[in-house]
């Protein structure tokens, strides 16, 4: 009797294995299901798609810019040019900086100009956002990224570049509102490769964009006399701007649900004011009703990007004034170091960033944030091309982790309604940075040198790898 009912009957053995079977096909397709839920969204490569077309515009600008400065100081019409080259001049006789130098402090103004256009905007419209949705907001910024490009191809005097110049900047809160879009669409998981896609379509932009501006520059210099050969590259700028309207009209869903947006406008719209204050920037101060343990952790990345972007950018933005005056670089040999640089953003971009495993997103971050020092020392001591180039492929390398990183980081605070704020504040930290940098780096290229300068910036970069290393974030 005791073996009989030791021993499992038919029914009872059928049910165990049963129960395998189950427990077996739950295991399979709950594995099937977590490989489904890694998978990107399609709306991350329409973000990618759209980042292209508004970069490859952006970009092509970029080789021009010394031939508009001369053709608007020969043609200006309207006199703004003549009254701002007096004051630039005035300054420059202050600083003692030598005469041939006075377009590197020019092109600074208005590349910074540029970059505090859209620290004003990218927090404005990513509250917008908060409240409107995606998608609204980024056709508004698209349309005027495209009326900025048009404004140019009939910009006949300095007047109205520097209009459209304005007016570009103003809309440029579109790239924070596409990352939005990622953090929206991803999971933490899925989250690091969007952003890297959104580094991809930099590297592309950075590689194609200088390149026809290259060759329009080259052209340019043969026929400057003949009339207002800026046109053509302005309206192919504006065509791409409109291909970039329509990618997001007709491809782009809107992403943030309404039951997870602001409920109020007013509380999107304070987000904005408060963030004009650089203070409430820093502290995070529009982002509550989250733990204090990610408010310090937001404080810790943005001052450390602030940091970053701010010397990174002063030295970056000479660099093209580096290679004309102190190498004798023609815009094709330019764009060819651009060429050089962004394929291997594109390629670290598309193989390695976008494939970083969340665990390991600080530990390449900091040392991306390394590696940007020895790469400006190399182009500061550089007296021949190979050291200028071994600097700069070092500088591709940290860039192509750098912000994408930094970036992922900060994108895994707040709450749903608050992913668009977070990053509004974040852009608007670099926007700020590159806003102050190009003019702190062109006096520095004035004042003591291109060599000093570089040193001196590449140094400095030291302190925000030890802040993010020593961060508990």
């Amino acid at each position: 009797m005791a073996d009989l009912r030791s021993r499992p009957n038919a029914t009872s053995i059928s049910n165990f294995n049963n129960n395998n079977k189950v427990d077996k096909e739950a295991k399979e397709n709950g594995k099937e299901n977590s490989k489904k839920a890694e998978k990107s969204d399609p709306m991350i490569y329409v973000v990618f798609i759209s980042l292209l077309f508004d970069l490859l515009a952006f970009t092509i600008i970029l080789p021009l810019l010394p031939s508009l400065l001369e053709y608007y100081r020969q043609n200006d019409a309207s006199g703004l040019y003549a009254l701002l080259t007096e004051r630039v001049r005035w300054f420059q006789q202050l600083l003692g900086a030598p005469e041939r130098y006075i377009s590197v402090l020019f092109g600074g103004f208005l590349g910074s100009m540029f970059s505090f256009l859209q620290f004003v905007a990218s927090p404005i419209v990513g509250g917008l956002s908060d409240y409107y949705g995606r998608k609204p907001v980024l056709l508004v910024c698209a349309t005027g990224i495209a009326l900025s490009y048009l404004i140019w191809a009939f910009s006949s005097n300095f007047a109205l570049f520097v209009l459209a110049r304005f007016v570009g900047g103003i809309s440029k809160g579109n790239i924070s509102l596409c990352m939005s879009v990622i953090t929206d669409v991803s999971s933490v998981k899925t989250r690091g490769r969007g952003m890297a896609l959104v580094g991809v379509a930099f590297s592309l932009g950075f590689i194609v964009g200088p390149m026809i501006g290259a060759m329009f520059a080259i052209f340019s210099d043969k026929s400057a006399s003949g009339g207002t050969w800026f046109v053509l590259p302005s309206l192919l700028a504006f065509g791409l701007a409109t291909g970039d309207l329509l990618v997001l009209a007709f491809c782009l869903r809107e992403t943030l649900p309404k039951e997870k947006r602001v409920k109020e406008i007013s509380s999107a719209l304070s987000y904005g004011l408060q963030l004009l204050n650089f203070s409430a920037i820093f502290r995070f101060a529009a982002i509550k009703n989250v733990p204090k343990k990610d408010i310090d952790a937001l404080r810790s990345i943005g001052l450390i990007y602030f940091l970053y972007l701010f010397l990174y950018s002063g030295l970056e933005f000479t660099v093209t004034f580096l290679m004309y005056h102190k190498f004798g670089y023609t815009s094709m040999d330019q764009a060819k170091m651009f060429l050089t640089t962004g394929v291997i953003m594109t390629l670290l971009q598309g193989s390695v960033v976008r494939r970083l495993p969340e665990a390991k997103i600080k530990v390449y971050a900091i040392f991306s944030l390394y590696l940007i020092v020895p790469a400006f020392i190399l182009v500061g001591l550089a007296e021949g091309s190979r050291m200028l180039y071994a600097g700069m492929i070092l500088f591709a390398i940290s860039t192509a982790f750098a912000v994408t990183c930094l970036t992922t980081l900060v994108s895994k605070y707040g709450n749903d309604d608050q992913k668009g704020s977070v990053l509004g504040i974040f852009r608007s930290l670099g926007a700020l940075a590159r806003a102050l940098g190009p003019v702190v780096g062109c006096i520095a290229f004035w004042c003591v040198g291109s060599k000093i300068t570089y040193i001196a910036g590449g140094l400095l970069l030291i302190y925000p790898a030890l802040a993010l290393q020593r961060a508990r974030v």
